[in-house]
């Protein structure tokens, strides 16, 4: 069993032919065949179910694929950085779109100026998203606000962080000391896409205290949420850390939930194989500095209540 045996593997598998996977690799049909073949005979078990000229991949092969994934991706790793010439170290960085919105280009500018010599690479995206390409090795490590749910991920909080119910000061819950939970039965909002950690843990809330809302806008950027608030008169669930300069303006009111139900932690998460280099230490270091910032020291806030 070979490094090529494992790539054949897993264009197969994420191609769903064979003759797909060969005109992916520049190869003969025949020689992708074989590769399968070989792999199932090492393994002694079958990878893959032939059913009406179509490929299924079993619950061996799909096993295989998360090894096999890791397994590629670190040695292509080790050829880019061992190749002459080419010995600058590459760190590829996932964030979810609260992070991607506040933090990260500071974090990255700051980075950079420590390693200037490392070649960085930012993705954003949300926590679904970003758990999987951690997953697939397609990222060394991320910052999250969500919860990871997979068993091979760590995840390390480092920064403390709330959501906040924020309206657009012409709203009329703006200015007032208190909201009621049951007050937002009915309430126009605009929501993150499914896969926000922060759509994830706002729809457990509704559901625990029983609350429907409308929902008008489903929104995958912090910009057009903003806007969905402040044009539209949305409420939105969102982290104080992405209305900074609105609440600094005075165009947006928010409130704080009483019972800090909506607290959480931006965390960082890696692969639980993954070698954590000196660069990649360093990066959690500068991650952990970033949550001696608070937003809300001198904000008005109202308090969002549980009760009438």
């Amino acid at each position: 069993m070979t490094i090529r045996h494992l790539k054949v593997f897993i264009e197969v598998a994420e191609k769903g032919k064979m003759s797909a996977a060969a005109e992916a690799l520049y190869i003969t049909q025949p020689s992708v065949s074989q590769a399968i073949r070989e792999l199932e005979e090492h393994y002694t078990t079958l990878l893959f179910e032939r059913l009406s000229k179509r490929l299924y991949i079993t619950e061996a092969g799909k096993l295989l694929y998360g090894y096999a994934k890791q397994v590629v991706s670190q040695f292509d790793l080790m050829e880019d950085n061992m190749v002459p010439n080419n010995l600058k170290e590459k760190l590829r960085i996932g964030a979810t779109l609260t992070v991607g919105g506040s933090i990260l280009s500071p974090l990255v500018k700051d980075f950079r100026e420590d390693h200037p010599e490392i070649n960085i690479f930012a993705c954003v995206d949300n926590t679904q998203d970003i758990e999987q390409k951690l997953l697939n090795m397609e990222l060394d490590v991320a910052i999250v606000e969500g919860q990871v749910k997979h068993h091979d991920l760590v995840s390390v909080p480092l920064i403390k962080d709330r959501l906040v119910l924020a309206c657009s000061n012409e709203h009329p819950f703006a200015g007032r000391a208190s909201v009621s939970i049951h007050e937002l039965e009915g309430q126009e909002f605009v929501m993150r896409e499914p896969g926000s950690g922060t759509r994830e843990l706002f729809e457990k809330y509704l559901e625990k205290h029983k609350i429907k809302i409308h929902t008008v806008f489903e929104e995958h950027s912090p910009d057009s949420i903003r806007k969905a608030v402040l044009i539209n008169n949305c409420l939105t669930v969102i982290s104080p850390r992405l209305l900074e300069s609105e609440l600094r303006e005075n165009k947006v009111y928010i409130f704080v939930n009483a019972r800090q139900d909506w607290n959480r932690s931006f965390s960082f998460v890696y692969h639980k194989d993954k070698f954590l280099t000196p660069s990649i230490r360093h990066l959690q270091d500068l991650v952990t500095s970033y949550g001696e910032h608070e937003v809300l020291a001198d904000i008005p806030a109202g308090r969002l209540t549980a009760s009438a």
